[in-house]
């Protein structure tokens, strides 16, 4: 179990609120990050923090740690992909279940079945579905029509301290249109193994040569997600024609 010392006792309490009692549990999510989120619970950090932590993980006394490891401790801060809390189970179910209702929609329409929504502050701004097929427009995916309702609802296409909730792991260029709108959490159900530019195929969020906003999150609610698309898919190849024997 982490102890005090080294950790003071708030720290310690913060590390507790955050789900890392043990060794074990910070090793897990690394010193780095747990410095970074216990930023993002609205604490302030200092560096000695950071070099508890990561003395922690190494099974070291702090005062073992060289200017060399600090060094490379304070470039990994500067470099880490954004870090933000993760939105409470049963609020997460819940709009990632308003998606949901989207991608039926869109499934119901012939549409493949994604389906996204955009929150701030436990409002939705807007919901949307692929409309792909009916627009005739690549540029018609959920998460990109979501996003222009709510800059239409906000008056800016800049979608500060938004999150949006997204059934299938966006692609490429949705990501690209979610880190220009700076959200401030993308929220993904299933994982797109073809396509996923959130970790799957490649990850622009956590890309340092692009402006980093955005924290990612993914598997809400991953199995209902995933059943909305299979019975699409499955549906789409029963009604094709059987061709014809040469």
């Amino acid at each position: 179990m982490l102890t005090t010392p080294p950790f003071a006792p708030s720290t310690l309490q913060a590390l507790h609120r955050l789900g890392i009692r043990s060794r074990e549990e910070l090793r897990r999510t690394g010193a780095v990050k747990t410095f970074l989120l216990l930023k993002a619970s609205g604490r302030t950090p200092t560096r000695s923090v950071l070099w508890q932590l990561a003395a922690a993980c190494f099974g070291c006394d702090v005062m073992q740690l060289s200017d060399t490891d600090k060094t490379a401790l304070l470039a990994a801060v500067k470099n880490h992909p954004p870090v933000a809390l993760p939105p409470p189970a049963e609020e997460a179910a819940r709009f990632m279940q308003l998606a949901l209702h989207q991608a039926e929609a869109a499934a119901a329409a012939g549409e493949v079945p994604v389906g996204a929504v955009v929150v701030r502050n436990g409002e939705v701004l807007s919901t949307a579905h692929n409309r792909c097929v009916a627009d005739c427009d690549i540029g018609s995916h959920a998460e990109l029509r979501a996003l222009a309702e709510a800059g239409r609802q906000t008056g800016s296409y800049r979608l500060d301290g938004c999150d949006v909730y997204i059934t299938l792991e966006p692609c490429a260029m949705c990501a690209s249109a979610l880190i220009q709108a700076r959200v401030a959490r993308v929220v993904y159900g299933a994982a797109e193994p073809k396509s996923g530019a959130a970790g799957s195929v490649v990850d622009l969020f956590s890309d340092g040569r692009l402006n980093k906003h955005t924290a990612v999150f993914g598997g809400i609610l991953a199995e209902d997600c995933q059943a909305v698309l299979q019975h699409f898919f499955r549906q789409r190849r029963s009604s094709k024609p059987e061709k014809e024997n040469p």
